[in-house]
């Protein structure tokens, strides 16, 4: 059978299968990998743009890579020894298949979330790293796809199923499947909602400098002007917030409308889209931290969060009160498994989470709208927030406070009060002197 295999594979592609050392067959195999990622490489270089001397170097190398596969496949076909899995002109094609594809503007939308589809070594068959990837693939097209659309839901609880059915079998292989894509997700949908919240701040903040630079002008020559600006400013955030919440059941039917009669064309609707998205990738986000926290990644996830400080800035300045909600949500979760008894985070992150998100609990707009936590889910953060200070020194557990109690002063909620750990730090700093 292997014979007629053989016989087949001449006539398929036209050379006389040999039987190279299994040496050179593994050497062989690496550079064609090794070639296939510098080719996937180079012909992602967009090709209207000038190349700049790294692009020159990859192209280089790949010549390279490339010359010296074709050495060893010369030394292959003269050298016997055992068969190879593959013939080049099978591997050729196959990489040329995948080495192509079309320039895009934005690496984290590409449908494929790793070069390991490029080459698979070894015998076809099942594999547990092809699940991953199948899963890693179906994450990354949740941030894709419109949540408006019936696929959205499908795709989720396909994701949803995967990761349920790795779980019910135990295996250690299979879990980590599960907390290395999560975190993976958890990272790419963070990230992304970062930008989106970035151009959602821009678009609003030019729209009010061409609508309102003369009326806060003119406000501010009046008597007590800049306390009136301030005040202006205020309930204009205030009726922004109000004029969201309702609007937002009809905002993507009108949207998806001007698209199909022409796209769209002014800075309010552009502004409009992006707000939208912003929420879109905050509930997915909250949807994927629950996830984290079911299969027991949360570490990964406290790392990625306690370096987020552009994503913890604009929630403070982000005028849609349901994106900054999510995100209350999701630090809350956060927060209340960074003092499990499995986990061990580091001093660095502990101070960096409680130094960037502190102000997020004082400033948001907490039951403004809706309850965005309970009673209970309140005291069990501030449980939590007290009890990773006390494991801080005092140096940092002085910068942490004195920040929270800066915002605490000004701000409308009465929530977290930390006023026992303060109190606690204080006592703590007298006995250096008893």
């Amino acid at each position: 059978m292997k014979m007629g295999m053989e016989a087949d594979m001449s006539i398929a592609y036209g050379y006389k299968t040999k039987q190279p050392s299994s040496l050179l067959s593994s050497i062989f195999m690496s550079t064609a990998n090794a070639a296939a990622k510098t080719l996937v490489s180079v012909s992602k270089t967009q090709q209207t743009e000038k190349w700049k001397a790294m692009d020159h170097m990859r192209f280089m190398v790949m010549i390279i890579t490339w010359l010296t596969l074709w050495v060893l496949r010369v030394l292959m076909d003269y050298l016997p020894s055992s068969s190879i899995p593959y013939s080049p002109q099978y591997l050729l094609g196959f990489v040329g298949s995948l080495a192509l594809p079309r320039p895009s503007s934005s690496s984290s939308s590409s449908s494929f979330p790793s070069l390991d589809l490029v080459v698979h070594e070894g015998l076809d068959g099942p594999s547990v790293q092809a699940l991953g990837r199948a899963l890693s693939q179906i994450l990354a097209l949740l941030s894709e796809i419109p949540a408006t659309s019936r696929k959205y839901q499908f795709a989720m609880a396909m994701a949803d199923r995967i990761m349920e059915e790795n779980a019910r079998y135990g295996h250690m292989e299979l879990l980590q499947i599960n907390r290395m894509t999560l975190a993976s997700a958890f990272g790419r949908t963070s990230n992304l909602l970062c930008e989106t919240l970035k151009r959602t701040v821009t678009e609003y903040d030019h729209h009010d400098n061409n609508n309102g630079t003369w009326s806060t002008s003119l406000i501010r020559m009046l008597p007590m002007g800049s306390y009136l600006s301030s005040y202006m400013k205020g309930l204009g955030v205030c009726v922004n917030a109000i004029r969201s919440i309702v609007a937002k059941v009809g905002t993507c039917h009108e949207l998806q409308k001007k698209r199909q009669l022409g796209g769209i064309g002014c800075e309010t609707d552009q502004g409009e889209v992006e707000e939208v998205m912003a929420e879109k990738l905050a509930q997915e986000l909250l949807w994927i931290t629950t996830k984290v926290k079911d299969y027991g990644t949360v570490d990964d996830a406290l790392v990625q969060w306690s370096f987020a400080s552009d994503l913890a800035s604009l929630s403070l300045t982000t005028i849609n009160v349901r994106v900054q909600g999510f995100i209350v949500k999701i630090s809350a979760i956060l927060f209340r498994d960074l003092i499990g008894e499995d986990l061990k985070i580091s001093r660095q992150v502990k101070f960096r989470l409680l130094l960037f998100w502190l102000p997020l609990f004082c400033h948001a707009s907490n039951g403004l709208t809706y309850p965005v936590l309970t009673r209970f889910e309140k005291m069990e953060v501030e449980s939590a927030i007290d009890e990773v200070l006390s494991s801080l020194p005092a140096s940092d557990q002085e910068v942490i406070l004195t920040n929270w109690l800066q915002d605490f002063a000004i701000a409308a909620s009465d929530w977290p009060n930390l006023q026992f750990s303060y109190d606690r730090w204080c006592q703590t700093s007298r006995k250096v002197v008893s």
